[in-house]
């Protein structure tokens, strides 16, 4: 029996996380929101999730700073940013950060899938 995996979603569109939220949950995944970067790295340190999707353009604290802390913080957690101004330099920054993927919005349940299964793959690597 797989465990659950506790994923943080980090979106600053409300409607997004909710179908984000639906799409895990029915994946069988733990889910833990934040609207912005400043909130997801706080709830990183105190929930230690198994993954991470992340926006990359948001308030406050962007996507790719909020990747840089949590690279410091939890250099083997899995990261996968989601945009939609997905421009290949922003791409490259993140990749290049650590981030384990890019999905571009708006994003299908395969990817979705896919891209679980990727962060399901690294923490089991990582816990053995």
């Amino acid at each position: 029996m797989e465990r659950k995996l506790k994923i943080l979603i980090t979106d600053d569109s409300k409607l997004l996380r909710k179908k984000l939220r639906t799409e895990l949950e029915n994946l069988g995944c733990e889910v833990i929101e934040a609207e912005n970067g400043k909130e997801a790295v706080l709830i990183d340190l105190q929930e230690k999730p198994d993954g991470v999707f992340l926006d990359i353009v948001m308030p406050e604290v962007g996507g790719i700073e909020a990747l840089q802390v949590m690279r410091e913080v939890h250099p083997e957690m899995p990261v996968i940013m989601l945009s939609s101004a997905g421009t290949p330099q922003k791409l490259m920054e993140t990749l290049k950060l650590g981030a384990l993927d890019f999905i571009q919005k708006p994003y299908t349940s395969a990817q979705i899938k896919k891209a679980l299964e990727a962060i399901r793959k690294k923490v089991e690597q990582d816990e053995q």
